[in-house]
């Protein structure tokens, strides 16, 4: 295993924990305050999810020997921001180990695996493409309010990728470090010292908060995270059985639920980081950057008040240029794995542009409705042919 370890995998790791806490850590927040957490707990609930994040993603990653990395449900978390206004904070915790029940009961029963193996990869792969291509344009966006930080990072990008392919998103990300040092970006002042307390809480159960609260987010977490995390593999070239990966997730979060984690998925848009070539030459050797990723959420789990100061001193400009740039090669990829088989062209096409176009129905994201698109197109335009 430590032969397998590469700068470029560690690099790779990094980036997508960097991603995934930074982009979504403020819904953590704000869902933890809507239930009328307190301090303590508020730590509790984000230091434990890192840590199942952590572990889940370490393990999974060395059993398969592929890169299989979690996350939070990060739409269950916007889900919650509104749906546990009044709420007690009891029934919350009685909520989550509900939904999370319903998730490892989709593993064992491995309903979900038979459908996502039915799933053309043209179809997977224009969803992850519709997925990312946020990202890779948030890049470029940032540009108008840092022009010489995202444009250094750009240029050095395109020069690093010629001369150290290897190496790419290592001397990116320490160039776009440097040029935010330079200009007085990074704000060293908001750096503390501090550990991750978990706070046990008793759960209790009621009839309308289960209806309205377990069951949505059960649902959002299911169609808005494990099905684009598993296309995200499939669509990567890896056939790992994705059943255990269900199951795992949804133990580890009945595990941590009394502590107030709202719940473990497939992740998506950070494990692609993990699984590009950015990560290792050798697509055999990638699961070492899911290994990292796993250390870094266990660091942030332990070491969570002082690690999040460390990703808040980080200027937004430096994260969204990083996050883009480290997925143009993913996302190239799957663009052209969704259009390359005439037969599935459109059904790709029209998959990819309604997972891209971020349409939120029912409270269910875009990548649902982009997968179900397409395969309505699949079956009215290829209905009965040979």
């Amino acid at each position: 295993m430590w032969r397998d370890f590469s700068v470029s995998s560690v690099t790779a790791g990094f980036v997508a924990v960097l991603v995934g806490f930074t982009s979504s850590v403020v819904l953590i927040f704000q869902a933890a305050q809507a239930a009328g957490a307190n301090e303590a707990e508020i730590a509790s609930w984000l230091g434990v999810l890192c840590i199942g994040m952590g572990a889940t993603s370490i393990g999974l990653s060395l059993y398969f020997k592929t890169p299989m990395l979690t996350a939070w449900s990060t739409p269950g978390a916007a889900l919650l921001v509104t749906a546990l206004v009044g709420v007690p904070l009891s029934d919350a915790i009685g909520a989550f180990i509900v939904s999370a029940v319903l998730i490892t009961m989709c593993g064992v029963t491995g309903w979900f695996e038979r459908v996502m193996d039915k799933l053309p990869q043209s179809i997977a792969a224009a969803m992850l493409a519709g997925v990312l291509l946020r990202f890779g344009m948030d890049a470029f966006v940032a540009l108008q309010s840092e022009f010489v930080l995202v444009f250094s990072m750009f240029v050095g990008y395109l020069v690093f990728k010629r001369t150290s392919p290897r190496y790419v998103m290592v001397l990116v990300l320490g160039l776009g470090v440097v040029i935010a040092a330079f200009k007085g970006l990074i704000q060293a002042e908001a750096l503390s010292v501090g550990l991750t307390k978990p706070v046990l809480l008793t759960p209790t159960f009621s009839w309308s908060v289960i209806v309205g609260v377990a069951l949505p987010l059960f649902v959002v977490t299911m169609v808005s995270q494990n099905v684009p995390g598993a296309a995200v593999i499939r669509a990567s070239g890896y056939q790992t059985p994705v059943s255990p990966l269900i199951t795992w997730t949804g133990t580890a979060s009945l595990v941590l639920a009394p502590f107030g984690a709202h719940g473990l998925n497939l992740a998506a848009i950070t494990a692609a980081i993990c699984m590009g070539q950015e990560a290792h030459e050798d697509a055999n050797k990638r699961y070492t950057a899911a290994v990292a990723a796993g250390v870094f959420y266990l660091l942030l789990g332990i070491f969570g008040a002082t690690v999040a100061a460390l990703f808040a001193a980080f200027p937004e400009e430096l994260i969204v240029a990083v996050a883009g740039l480290a997925l143009l090669s993913t996302i190239a990829g799957s663009l052209a794995t969704a259009v390359k088989d005439d037969s599935s062209r459109e059904a790709g096409l029209i998959t990819f542009l309604v997972t891209a176009s971020g349409v939120t129905l029912l409270d269910i994201g875009s990548a649902f409705w982009g997968l179900l698109a397409g395969v309505m197109a699949l079956l009215v335009l290829h209905w009965r042919r040979s």
